[in-house]
């Protein structure tokens, strides 16, 4: 069995979770790390058993060996990175949100299809075992016709550099709405019809709290709430006409409930056993290079670049414009 070799382009929380995943997974060898500060990707890389450590980016990308590029850095330098690495010939896995915007995006995706190199948003709720059990739940039909969709998401993340911050593209929106957007999108599909939003902003000029409501093309609606003030109890619930499943942590589904339309329980799906739950990207990654492919069937560039454009148009609504861009 092979054993791909990884680089990590960036050390911060992130990183370790990924790390702590990576030690567990037979086919993955923690290779490198990078950092801008060459004394962090040290001590990263002795903590994370890593055989090489960096104080650049250029540098580390300059290794033939390197398989696969985990990209953990702020959203704001999301596209630099990406781009670098795609430069050096490394195909990539890039952390959510995929850019700061949809133009960084196009571009990103653009130049990786020119080269023939995979890159990939590692937005783990996409890669879930338990995210495909509920579209198979609802296609036979267990609670019925369909219609509604709620979800929430809030973690305390106000002592945050990266999320408080403009200039790194700070915000509950790409750091968090993404998730509930990206789980009604798995639910209900791209055929958005409207789109009507508002929120709280922070005295840093960010989105602190977020309400997101989708209008669907055939009738759906799914009303979306985040915040970055409180740690909120992050259920999905989804609405037939027979019944109502809840889904447990929609970014990291853990347990779907099944209730009747008398409000009984009458089924429960528990999440496989797993290491964190990011190794399913992973996983997908080594997938589509064994398989050649330049993209990953979870998470397929056209949905990538659509939800980047409904972020986009959100954004514009509250008047919310990045320094740089």
């Amino acid at each position: 069995m092979k054993k791909y070799k990884i680089a990590f382009l960036g050390a911060g929380n992130i990183a370790r979770v990924m790390a702590a995943t990576i030690s567990q997974m037979p086919q993955i060898e923690a290779y490198a790390v990078a950092a801008r500060d060459f004394s962090r990707a040290k001590a990263f890389a002795a903590a994370h058993g890593f055989q090489k450590a960096f104080g650049s980016y250029e540098e580390m990308l300059k290794d033939p060996q390197i398989d696969l590029v985990y990209i953990s850095t702020p959203h704001s330098h999301h596209y630099e990175h990406a781009m670098l690495c795609l430069e050096h010939g490394k195909k990539v896995l890039c952390e959510k949100a995929f850019t700061a915007n949809a133009k960084q995006a196009q571009k990103l995706l653009t130049y990786a299809k020119s080269r023939r190199l995979l890159i990939t948003e590692a937005i783990w709720t996409r890669y879930m075992p338990l995210s495909k059990k509920i579209n198979q739940l609802i296609d036979n039909g267990i609670i019925g016709k369909v219609t509604l969709l709620t979800a929430n998401l809030g973690y305390m993340e106000t002592n945050i550099e990266r999320v408080m911050n403009p200039d790194l593209a700070g915000g509950a929106l790409l750091d968090i709405s993404i998730y509930p957007i990206n789980f009604a999108s798995m639910v209900f599909g791209p055929q958005i019809s409207k789109v009507t939003s508002t929120c709280v902003f922070t005295d840093t000029g960010v989105d602190a709290m977020d309400s997101i409501t989708l209008c669907y093309e055939d009738g759906k609606m799914a009303v979306l709430n985040t915040t970055i003030l409180s740690r909120t109890n992050r259920e999905g619930i989804i609405y037939g006409d027979q019944g109502y499943m809840v889904v447990e942590n929609i970014n990291n589904p853990e347990r779907v409930r099944i209730f009747s339309a008398d409000q009984k329980e009458i089924a429960v799906y528990e999440a496989p056993e797993k290491i964190t739950g990011y190794e399913y990207e992973v996983l997908a990654a080594i997938g589509a290079i064994e398989e050649g492919r330049l993209e990953c069937a979870e998470m397929p560039h056209h949905e990538t670049l659509r939800v980047m454009k409904l972020l986009d148009g959100i954004r514009e609504s509250w008047g919310i414009k990045f320094p740089f861009e």
